[in-house]
């Protein structure tokens, strides 16, 4: 049995990538296990009795917040993080409150994504993520082109995609059929001049889509 062995959960695999890397660097000798959903991540955790796992907040095919509190009672001693790109101070309050040991924010640079994981893994408690409302990469906060010109329908199904909502979940949401929510879909990524879903996502996120209704909802 491997001693050390983490799982990185995350839906994003540019962000996935970026923490097996770290991970790998941190500790060579240990087991990096990925998964792209959180299903996938509950049972490779129920396997491998993980030293640590790395959590994002929202999954594009799941509707929820990862329940936290779910994860610390089945894992007590495990070390848990959530890395997410919603840094509302109430999410950040609610996932501490549940038993994460550290949250880290995406809009963070690569170097202090890195310092805080080397903290974290030290045992640290800690929360590092940029100051609401601010990212450190798009500084002043100026709209591009691509999202001023998006109609309110576009402007609609991007706030969704950023929420982690599928197809199905925009519908009920707009009240249209999926067939048109794919039309929406495919126009709205031509239009920001992006290739995937997980890169409108990001994209909406940087500019303050997302957060506060992942905040709200529970």
């Amino acid at each position: 049995m491997v001693d050390e062995t983490y799982i990185v959960a995350d839906d994003h695999p540019i962000f996935r990538d970026g923490l097996v890397r770290l991970l790998s660097q941190v500790k060579p000798q240990a087991i990096v296990l990925e998964a792209t959903t959180l299903d996938e991540a509950w049972r490779l955790a129920q396997t491998e009795a993980p030293l640590g796992i790395f959590l994002d907040l929202m999954y594009s095919d799941h509707a929820e917040e990862a329940p936290i509190a779910a994860w610390r009672l089945e894992f007590p001693s495990a070390l848990l993080v959530v890395v997410s790109m919603c840094e509302d101070p109430r999410v950040i309050e609610r996932v501490m409150a549940q038993g994460a040991n550290a949250f880290i924010g995406k809009s963070l640079s690569p170097a202090k994504v890195a310092n805080a994981l080397l903290a974290a893994l030290g045992g640290e408690r800690l929360i590092s993520c940029a100051p609401r409302g601010t990212f450190p990469s798009i500084e002043p906060r100026t709209l591009p082109d691509s999202l001023l010109s998006l109609t309110p329908r576009q402007r609609e199904v991007l706030q969704l995609i950023t929420e982690g909502r599928s197809n199905k979940e925009i519908a009920q949401a707009l009240n249209i059929s999926p067939f048109t929510v794919s039309i929406h879909v495919s126009a709205l990524l031509r239009a920001l001049g992006v290739g995937s879903r997980a890169a409108a996502s990001a994209l909406g996120a940087r500019y303050g889509m997302g957060c506060q209704a992942r905040g709200e909802r529970s």
